[in-house]
């Protein structure tokens, strides 16, 4: 079982992380924003739901860090160990994230034969999506 007391601490901690207050995050997961509220106070508990749309909007949070504390915040990867990154312009200074070009090159795949598919024993390292207001989310599998 969640203990709501520590659930709303570790909530705040994922809100300060981000910057963002109770109205903000409540947008930003898609949820009224009076739950967010009745959680922080402990009135409500989360439900299911509510968690999964935490974990979904931020890659970042571990599922067993938000409901019991075990783990870490934010998630520790085997390239990172630092807060994420929170806009693109931080990720590469020669990428335009309106336009999701390659400044120097336009973009660094080679459009000759000389580009190797990936073959069926490569394994994906980390899939990166760019949206158009700047963002991205960080998929690790």
């Amino acid at each position: 079982m969640v203990n709501s007391d520590q659930f709303s601490k570790r909530l705040q901690k994922v809100m300060d992380e981000y910057d963002l207050n109770a109205t903000s995050f409540a947008d930003e997961i898609d949820v009224g924003r009076s739950s967010i509220s009745h959680i922080l106070s402990g009135r409500n508990k989360p439900s299911l739901e509510f968690v999964m749309k935490i974990i979904a909007a931020f890659p970042e949070v571990e599922l067993y860090w938000l409901l019991n504390g075990k783990g870490s915040f934010p998630k520790k990867s085997a390239e990172t160990t630092s807060a994420p990154i929170k806009n693109t312009t931080q990720l590469r200074a020669d990428f335009d994230p309106i336009t999701h070009d390659d400044v120097k090159s336009k973009n660094n795949i080679p459009h000759d034969d000389s580009y190797r598919e990936t073959e069926k024993n490569d394994q994906i390292e980390r899939i990166v999506i760019f949206y158009k207001d700047g963002t991205f989310k960080n998929f690790v599998p």
